[in-house]
């Protein structure tokens, strides 16, 4: 599906994820296609980089690789964002990330 490689690509030692983020909603979900994104709601208020570091621990979570290997490329300070994920595939993000691949969201 062609928008689904925009949202995600394959890149040496990892992919490269570009996401929508809602920052300080009920609970912080994967909810799906946001225009050529991945729409995350986090239930962190963007102060202090607290949406920042929550998408962060979501994404490492859903997809079992380290916090550390998650890392904000561009959009730090904005709600569209490019994600650097090391040492996975395009293929097993959008499968671990994608609405209802996993029972129920992260909650926090």
């Amino acid at each position: 599906m062609k928008s689904r490689r925009a949202i995600v690509q394959d890149s040496k030692n990892g992919a490269v994820l570009t996401v929508h983020v809602q920052p300080k909603a009920s609970r912080t979900e994967c909810v799906g296609i946001h225009g050529d994104a991945l729409k995350i709601r986090v239930a962190a208020p963007p102060i202090d980089g607290a949406a920042n570091d929550e998408l962060i621990r979501f994404i490492a979570g859903r997809c079992a690789i380290p916090h550390a290997s998650v890392l904000i490329q561009s959009g730090a300070k904005g709600r569209h964002k490019r994600l650097y994920l090391k040492g996975i595939t395009a293929e097993l993000v959008m499968t671990r990330l994608t609405p209802g691949a996993q029972k129920g969201a992260v909650r926090t």
